[in-house]
């Protein structure tokens, strides 16, 4: 895998998939506490602030701003926590999330960022699961984060002890930072668009006659099974997203350009031959402590 520049001040949409498309993540009270445990504990280590997130049955989305420059270390920590806390409640042994590498979209712009916003918020209305977000039995922080509401969840009893360190409960704000604009603004957005795109929804099942699974049916799903549709595989994995056609092309190229030069000072670093690494080098700057150019 090419190395990813991680710097502070970004927002990225964080997606990963659960190991054979299994309904690992089915909703029920359990499941969504768990979810939200791991996910505000996760967060709070790693100064992560969590615009919204949204937990399927075999996947889930979340939109973060990364103010510290931690991401990496963010997904490390949940992706462990929740998985061992899953496994035991399901007696499972094996993977828990697909071997395959967590899905990170660096978000430019204010446009990308309010799109990924809604495509988390919609993603159980556009699979036609639900008719309304509000529906989704499921974790979806759209109405908490539209009231002004915090994420609330206790220590799961399955898996952690009585008497460990971890706190009887965690509370997280789901913000919207300053850089997004007035928080006002941003919420009549979200709201007008998600609406639209459940009308969009429910007029495309008017007119084609498919129905909505409905809540009932989600929560009556065996954890075991997995979806019937064949999943396409081998297909583009973007690194950026934005709707602005150049800022795409400067941010690739930027990424372009730390690939090249974190190569060719990992290839001195190798040899021994004093190298400072670029600007967002992250793994060896925290495992090897490598030097790295300051901002």
């Amino acid at each position: 895998m090419l190395p990813r520049q991680v710097l502070p001040r970004q927002f990225y949409l964080i997606t990963r998939r659960c190991a054979q498309r299994q309904f690992l993540l089915r909703p029920d009270k359990a499941t969504n506490n768990a979810f939200l445990y791991c996910l505000i504990d996760a967060a709070l280590r790693c100064e992560i602030d969590v615009l919204l997130p949204c937990a399927m049955s075999n996947h889930y989305h979340a939109v973060i701003y990364d103010r510290a420059g931690r991401y990496p270390e963010f997904i490390e920590h949940f992706h462990k926590l929740l998985a061992r806390s899953q496994n035991a409640r399901r007696g499972r042994w094996e993977n828990f999330w697909s071997s395959e590498q967590t899905c990170v979209v660096k978000l430019v712009g204010r446009e990308a960022v309010i799109d990924k916003l809604v495509y988390t918020a919609v993603n159980p209305v556009q699979d036609h699961l639900v008719e309304r977000v509000h529906h989704w039995p499921g974790v979806n922080g759209l109405v908490a984060l539209l009231a002004g509401r915090p994420l609330r969840a206790t220590r799961p009893l399955h898996f952690f002890r009585p008497d460990g360190p971890m706190p009887d409960a965690l509370e997280l704000p789901l913000t919207l930072p300053a850089e997004l604009g007035p928080a006002a603004a941003v919420i009549s957005e979200l709201r007008d668009r998600v609406r639209a795109v459940e009308l969009e929804c429910a007029a495309e099942r008017a007119r084609t006659g498919r129905h909505v699974l409905g809540r009932r049916a989600v929560l009556a799903q065996s954890w075991r099974d997995h979806p019937a549709s064949v999943e396409p595989r081998r297909s583009l994995r973007p690194q950026v997203a934005t709707r602005n056609k150049w800022a795409r092309i400067e941010a690739l190229l930027r990424n372009r350009a730390f690939v090249v030069e974190y190569a060719s000072a990992r290839e001195r670093w190798r040899d021994g031959i004093p190298a400072v690494f670029p600007l967002g080098t992250y793994w060896l700057q925290r495992f090897a402590s490598v030097p790295v150019i300051a901002t």
